[in-house]
Protein backbone atom coordinates (compact mmCIF):
# COMPACT_ATOMS: atom_id res chain seq x y z
CA UNK A 1 0.00 0.00 0.00
CA UNK A 2 1.35 3.42 -0.97
CA UNK A 3 2.19 5.77 1.91
CA UNK A 4 -0.09 8.66 2.75
CA UNK A 5 2.02 11.72 1.96
CA UNK A 6 1.63 14.84 4.10
CA UNK A 7 3.10 17.65 1.97
CA UNK A 8 4.60 20.90 3.22
CA UNK A 9 5.60 23.50 0.64
CA UNK A 10 8.64 25.72 1.16
CA UNK A 11 8.23 27.43 -2.21
CA UNK A 12 11.53 28.92 -3.43
CA UNK A 13 12.91 29.06 0.12
CA UNK A 14 16.67 28.48 0.15
CA UNK A 15 17.02 28.71 -3.63
CA UNK A 16 20.30 30.46 -4.43
CA UNK A 17 19.38 30.93 -8.10
CA UNK A 18 16.41 32.04 -10.17
CA UNK A 19 16.18 29.59 -13.06
CA UNK A 20 14.78 30.83 -16.36
CA UNK A 21 11.73 28.56 -16.14
CA UNK A 22 10.84 29.14 -12.50
CA UNK A 23 7.82 30.82 -10.99
CA UNK A 24 7.61 28.48 -8.02
CA UNK A 25 4.55 29.97 -6.34
CA UNK A 26 2.53 29.60 -9.53
CA UNK A 27 3.79 26.06 -10.18
CA UNK A 28 3.15 24.77 -6.66
CA UNK A 29 0.13 26.90 -5.82
CA UNK A 30 1.69 27.70 -2.46
CA UNK A 31 3.29 30.69 -0.78
CA UNK A 32 6.83 30.84 0.54
CA UNK A 33 6.49 30.72 4.34
CA UNK A 34 8.05 27.83 6.24
CA UNK A 35 5.52 25.72 8.14
CA UNK A 36 5.58 25.92 11.93
CA UNK A 37 5.86 22.91 14.22
CA UNK A 38 2.25 23.20 15.41
CA UNK A 39 1.02 23.36 11.82
CA UNK A 40 3.02 20.27 10.89
CA UNK A 41 1.89 18.24 13.90
CA UNK A 42 -1.75 19.14 13.25
CA UNK A 43 -1.53 18.14 9.58
CA UNK A 44 0.19 14.86 10.45
CA UNK A 45 -2.38 14.03 13.12
CA UNK A 46 -5.24 14.74 10.71
CA UNK A 47 -3.64 12.56 8.05
CA UNK A 48 -3.08 9.70 10.48
CA UNK A 49 -6.71 9.91 11.55
CA UNK A 50 -8.02 9.76 7.99
CA UNK A 51 -5.42 7.36 6.66
CA UNK A 52 -7.03 4.19 8.07
CA UNK A 53 -3.75 2.57 8.97
CA UNK A 54 -1.75 3.68 5.94
CA UNK A 55 1.91 4.50 6.47
CA UNK A 56 2.40 8.28 6.79
CA UNK A 57 5.26 10.06 5.04
CA UNK A 58 6.15 13.73 5.49
CA UNK A 59 7.38 15.51 2.35
CA UNK A 60 8.92 18.95 1.95
CA UNK A 61 8.36 20.14 -1.61
CA UNK A 62 9.63 23.16 -3.51
CA UNK A 63 12.58 25.33 -2.64
CA UNK A 64 16.04 23.99 -1.88
CA UNK A 65 15.81 22.39 1.54
CA UNK A 66 19.52 21.90 2.13
CA UNK A 67 20.31 25.50 1.18
CA UNK A 68 18.11 26.78 4.00
CA UNK A 69 20.03 28.06 7.04
CA UNK A 70 20.88 25.07 9.22
CA UNK A 71 18.71 26.51 12.00
CA UNK A 72 15.69 26.40 9.66
CA UNK A 73 16.47 22.85 8.58
CA UNK A 74 16.57 21.83 12.24
CA UNK A 75 13.36 23.75 12.94
CA UNK A 76 11.59 21.72 10.26
CA UNK A 77 13.08 18.32 11.04
CA UNK A 78 13.39 18.23 14.83
CA UNK A 79 9.62 18.32 15.56
CA UNK A 80 9.37 15.16 13.46
CA UNK A 81 11.89 13.17 15.52
CA UNK A 82 9.51 12.01 18.29
CA UNK A 83 6.89 11.17 15.63
CA UNK A 84 9.44 9.03 13.81
CA UNK A 85 10.45 7.37 17.08
CA UNK A 86 6.82 6.54 17.89
CA UNK A 87 6.14 5.41 14.30
CA UNK A 88 3.38 8.00 13.92
CA UNK A 89 5.23 8.87 10.73
CA UNK A 90 7.29 6.33 8.85
CA UNK A 91 9.57 8.45 6.71
CA UNK A 92 10.59 11.92 5.54
CA UNK A 93 11.44 13.09 2.04
CA UNK A 94 12.57 16.44 0.67
CA UNK A 95 13.73 18.17 -2.50
CA UNK A 96 16.98 20.00 -3.14
CA UNK A 97 19.60 20.92 -5.74
CA UNK A 98 22.51 18.68 -6.72
CA UNK A 99 25.06 21.30 -5.69
CA UNK A 100 23.47 21.66 -2.23
CA UNK A 101 24.55 18.18 -1.12
CA UNK A 102 27.87 17.14 0.37
CA UNK A 103 28.92 14.38 2.73
CA UNK A 104 28.19 16.33 5.90
CA UNK A 105 24.75 17.38 4.65
CA UNK A 106 23.88 13.81 3.66
CA UNK A 107 24.85 12.56 7.14
CA UNK A 108 22.78 15.33 8.78
CA UNK A 109 19.71 14.32 6.76
CA UNK A 110 20.18 10.65 7.57
CA UNK A 111 20.58 11.43 11.28
CA UNK A 112 17.27 13.32 11.17
CA UNK A 113 15.22 10.54 9.60
CA UNK A 114 15.26 11.66 5.97
CA UNK A 115 15.17 8.55 3.84
CA UNK A 116 14.43 10.02 0.37
CA UNK A 117 15.87 13.06 -1.41
CA UNK A 118 14.65 14.30 -4.78
CA UNK A 119 17.29 16.13 -6.80
CA UNK A 120 16.33 18.79 -9.31
CA UNK A 121 18.69 17.44 -11.95
CA UNK A 122 16.73 18.82 -14.95
CA UNK A 123 19.51 17.91 -17.42
CA UNK A 124 22.91 16.24 -17.55
CA UNK A 125 24.09 18.51 -20.37
CA UNK A 126 26.20 21.37 -19.01
CA UNK A 127 25.29 23.67 -21.90
CA UNK A 128 21.59 23.16 -21.24
CA UNK A 129 22.09 23.74 -17.51
CA UNK A 130 23.93 26.99 -18.22
CA UNK A 131 21.23 28.21 -20.60
CA UNK A 132 18.60 27.42 -17.96
CA UNK A 133 20.47 29.41 -15.30
CA UNK A 134 20.76 26.39 -13.03
CA UNK A 135 24.17 27.30 -11.59
CA UNK A 136 25.34 23.69 -11.30
CA UNK A 137 26.84 21.11 -13.64
CA UNK A 138 26.26 17.42 -14.29
CA UNK A 139 29.22 16.47 -12.11
CA UNK A 140 27.38 17.99 -9.12
CA UNK A 141 24.54 15.54 -9.72
CA UNK A 142 26.96 12.61 -9.81
CA UNK A 143 28.56 13.72 -6.54
CA UNK A 144 25.19 14.29 -4.85
CA UNK A 145 24.04 10.80 -5.77
CA UNK A 146 27.24 9.33 -4.35
CA UNK A 147 26.99 11.24 -1.04
CA UNK A 148 23.32 10.44 -0.51
CA UNK A 149 23.57 6.77 -1.41
CA UNK A 150 26.60 6.38 0.87
CA UNK A 151 24.44 7.78 3.70
CA UNK A 152 21.75 5.20 2.93
CA UNK A 153 19.28 7.70 1.48
CA UNK A 154 17.19 6.84 -1.60
CA UNK A 155 17.62 9.34 -4.41
CA UNK A 156 15.04 10.44 -6.95
CA UNK A 157 15.69 12.69 -9.92
CA UNK A 158 13.63 15.31 -11.70
CA UNK A 159 14.25 15.85 -15.43
CA UNK A 160 12.98 18.69 -17.64
CA UNK A 161 13.00 17.91 -21.35
CA UNK A 162 12.67 20.91 -23.64
CA UNK A 163 14.85 23.41 -21.81
CA UNK A 164 16.69 26.05 -23.89
CA UNK A 165 19.35 24.33 -25.98
CA UNK A 166 17.93 20.88 -25.30
CA UNK A 167 17.16 18.36 -28.04
CA UNK A 168 15.61 14.92 -28.09
CA UNK A 169 19.09 13.43 -28.23
CA UNK A 170 20.44 15.41 -25.27
CA UNK A 171 17.31 14.63 -23.27
CA UNK A 172 17.70 10.89 -23.82
CA UNK A 173 21.41 11.07 -23.04
CA UNK A 174 20.59 12.89 -19.79
CA UNK A 175 18.15 10.11 -18.97
CA UNK A 176 20.74 7.43 -19.66
CA UNK A 177 23.32 9.16 -17.46
CA UNK A 178 20.85 9.52 -14.60
CA UNK A 179 19.74 5.91 -14.87
CA UNK A 180 23.40 4.87 -14.62
CA UNK A 181 23.49 6.51 -11.17
CA UNK A 182 20.79 4.17 -9.85
CA UNK A 183 17.86 6.46 -8.98
CA UNK A 184 15.00 5.09 -6.89
CA UNK A 185 12.47 6.91 -9.10
CA UNK A 186 12.08 9.69 -11.64
CA UNK A 187 9.79 12.64 -12.28
CA UNK A 188 9.60 14.08 -15.78
CA UNK A 189 8.42 17.66 -16.22
CA UNK A 190 8.37 18.86 -19.86
CA UNK A 191 9.27 22.54 -19.93
CA UNK A 192 6.35 24.96 -20.19
CA UNK A 193 6.49 28.74 -20.45
CA UNK A 194 5.00 30.27 -17.30
CA UNK A 195 4.14 33.98 -17.12
CA UNK A 196 6.53 36.08 -15.06
CA UNK A 197 9.63 34.01 -15.86
CA UNK A 198 12.75 34.79 -17.84
CA UNK A 199 11.75 31.97 -20.17
CA UNK A 200 8.55 33.88 -20.94
CA UNK A 201 10.63 36.87 -22.00
CA UNK A 202 12.82 34.66 -24.21
CA UNK A 203 9.72 33.13 -25.80
CA UNK A 204 8.04 36.49 -26.35
CA UNK A 205 11.06 37.85 -28.22
CA UNK A 206 11.45 34.68 -30.29
CA UNK A 207 14.63 33.38 -28.65
CA UNK A 208 13.06 30.20 -27.26
CA UNK A 209 10.75 27.67 -28.90
CA UNK A 210 9.12 25.13 -26.56
CA UNK A 211 8.26 21.58 -27.50
CA UNK A 212 4.93 21.11 -29.24
CA UNK A 213 2.47 18.92 -27.32
CA UNK A 214 2.71 15.92 -29.67
CA UNK A 215 6.49 16.25 -29.78
CA UNK A 216 6.71 16.28 -25.97
CA UNK A 217 4.32 13.34 -25.67
CA UNK A 218 6.43 11.28 -28.08
CA UNK A 219 9.70 12.18 -26.34
CA UNK A 220 8.34 11.46 -22.87
CA UNK A 221 6.95 8.15 -24.10
CA UNK A 222 10.47 7.20 -25.17
CA UNK A 223 11.78 8.27 -21.77
CA UNK A 224 9.10 6.26 -19.97
CA UNK A 225 9.94 3.18 -22.05
CA UNK A 226 13.69 3.46 -21.31
CA UNK A 227 13.16 4.05 -17.58
CA UNK A 228 10.66 1.22 -17.24
CA UNK A 229 12.94 -1.20 -19.03
CA UNK A 230 15.69 -0.16 -16.60
CA UNK A 231 13.39 -0.97 -13.67
CA UNK A 232 13.09 2.64 -12.48
CA UNK A 233 9.55 3.87 -11.76
CA UNK A 234 8.47 7.22 -13.21
CA UNK A 235 6.19 8.54 -10.50
CA UNK A 236 5.03 11.67 -12.34
CA UNK A 237 5.04 12.96 -15.91
CA UNK A 238 3.91 16.55 -16.36
CA UNK A 239 3.16 19.25 -13.81
CA UNK A 240 0.44 18.67 -11.26
CA UNK A 241 -2.60 20.72 -12.32
CA UNK A 242 -3.38 23.49 -9.83
CA UNK A 243 -5.86 26.34 -9.80
CA UNK A 244 -2.97 28.76 -10.29
CA UNK A 245 -1.50 26.90 -13.28
CA UNK A 246 -4.87 26.57 -14.99
CA UNK A 247 -5.76 30.25 -14.58
CA UNK A 248 -5.97 32.09 -17.93
CA UNK A 249 -2.68 33.71 -18.92
CA UNK A 250 -0.50 31.63 -16.62
CA UNK A 251 0.92 29.12 -19.09
CA UNK A 252 1.86 31.01 -22.22
CA UNK A 253 3.28 28.20 -24.35
CA UNK A 254 4.65 24.71 -24.26
CA UNK A 255 3.29 21.18 -23.86
CA UNK A 256 0.81 21.77 -21.06
CA UNK A 257 -2.06 19.31 -20.66
CA UNK A 258 -3.85 18.42 -17.40
CA UNK A 259 -3.75 14.71 -18.34
CA UNK A 260 -0.27 14.71 -19.84
CA UNK A 261 0.71 11.32 -18.46
CA UNK A 262 -2.37 9.71 -19.95
CA UNK A 263 -1.34 11.09 -23.34
CA UNK A 264 2.15 9.66 -22.88
CA UNK A 265 0.98 6.21 -21.85
CA UNK A 266 -1.64 6.26 -24.58
CA UNK A 267 1.11 6.97 -27.11
CA UNK A 268 2.97 3.83 -26.05
CA UNK A 269 -0.18 1.71 -26.34
CA UNK A 270 -0.96 3.20 -29.74
CA UNK A 271 2.52 2.23 -30.95
CA UNK A 272 1.88 -1.34 -29.75
CA UNK A 273 -1.57 -1.40 -31.38
CA UNK A 274 -0.19 -0.31 -34.74
CA UNK A 275 2.66 -2.81 -34.54
CA UNK A 276 0.39 -5.75 -33.70
CA UNK A 277 -2.16 -4.77 -36.34
CA UNK A 278 0.41 -4.52 -39.14
CA UNK A 279 -0.48 -8.00 -40.42
CA UNK A 280 -4.24 -7.82 -39.95
CA UNK A 281 -6.20 -7.47 -43.22
CA UNK A 282 -7.56 -4.00 -43.87
CA UNK A 283 -11.25 -3.75 -43.11
CA UNK A 284 -11.10 -6.30 -40.29
CA UNK A 285 -13.19 -5.93 -37.15
CA UNK A 286 -11.18 -6.82 -34.04
CA UNK A 287 -11.50 -7.28 -30.30
CA UNK A 288 -8.84 -6.00 -27.90
CA UNK A 289 -8.08 -7.55 -24.51
CA UNK A 290 -5.98 -5.95 -21.78
CA UNK A 291 -5.79 -5.60 -18.01
CA UNK A 292 -8.75 -3.65 -16.54
CA UNK A 293 -6.46 -0.84 -15.32
CA UNK A 294 -5.17 -0.30 -18.88
CA UNK A 295 -8.42 0.02 -20.82
CA UNK A 296 -8.45 3.84 -20.87
CA UNK A 297 -4.78 3.95 -21.94
CA UNK A 298 -5.35 1.44 -24.73
CA UNK A 299 -8.36 3.35 -26.01
CA UNK A 300 -6.55 6.66 -25.67
CA UNK A 301 -7.91 10.00 -24.64
CA UNK A 302 -11.16 10.65 -26.48
CA UNK A 303 -10.68 7.31 -28.30
CA UNK A 304 -7.62 8.73 -30.04
CA UNK A 305 -5.83 5.37 -30.35
CA UNK A 306 -8.82 3.59 -31.88
CA UNK A 307 -9.23 6.38 -34.41
CA UNK A 308 -5.52 6.22 -35.33
CA UNK A 309 -5.76 2.44 -35.70
CA UNK A 310 -8.66 2.84 -38.10
CA UNK A 311 -6.92 5.60 -40.07
CA UNK A 312 -3.49 3.95 -40.36
CA UNK A 313 -4.36 0.24 -40.53
CA UNK A 314 -7.98 0.22 -41.68
CA UNK A 315 -8.95 -1.85 -38.64
CA UNK A 316 -12.10 -1.19 -36.62
CA UNK A 317 -12.28 -2.08 -32.92
CA UNK A 318 -15.60 -3.66 -31.99
CA UNK A 319 -14.82 -4.18 -28.31
CA UNK A 320 -12.15 -3.61 -25.68
CA UNK A 321 -12.35 -6.38 -23.07
CA UNK A 322 -11.08 -5.73 -19.54
CA UNK A 323 -9.41 -9.06 -18.77
CA UNK A 324 -8.21 -9.55 -15.16
CA UNK A 325 -5.89 -12.42 -16.15
CA UNK A 326 -4.07 -10.24 -18.67
CA UNK A 327 -0.65 -8.96 -17.46
CA UNK A 328 -0.58 -5.15 -17.01
CA UNK A 329 1.65 -4.43 -20.01
CA UNK A 330 0.18 -6.98 -22.45
CA UNK A 331 -2.35 -6.60 -25.25
CA UNK A 332 -4.20 -9.13 -27.40
CA UNK A 333 -5.97 -8.48 -30.70
CA UNK A 334 -8.46 -11.11 -31.88
CA UNK A 335 -9.87 -11.19 -35.41
CA UNK A 336 -11.42 -13.84 -37.70
CA UNK A 337 -10.47 -16.67 -35.34
CA UNK A 338 -6.83 -15.54 -35.02
CA UNK A 339 -5.06 -13.75 -32.16
CA UNK A 340 -1.92 -11.65 -32.05
CA UNK A 341 -0.38 -10.54 -28.77
CA UNK A 342 2.46 -8.39 -27.54
CA UNK A 343 3.87 -6.47 -24.62
CA UNK A 344 4.40 -2.77 -24.08
CA UNK A 345 7.91 -3.47 -22.79
CA UNK A 346 9.16 -6.59 -24.60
Amino acid sequence: MKPLIVPFFISHQGCPRHCVFCNQRTISGQGGNLPGSDEMRAAIAAAALSGKGRRVEVAFYGGTFTSLPLADQRRLLEPLQPLLASAEIASVRLSTRPDAIDGETARFLCDHGVNTVELGVQSMDDRVLTAAGRGHVAADTERAFAFLKKAGIAVGAQLMPGLPGDTGETTLESLRRVLALGPAFLRIYPTVVVAGTELAELWLCGRYSPLELDEAVSLCARMLRVATRAGVPVIRIGLQPTEELEAPGTILAGPWHPAFRQLVEGDLWCELLLRLAAGIPEGSEVKLACAPSRVSDVVGQRRRNLERLAAKRGVRVARVAATPACPPFDLEISYSGDTVAGSLFP
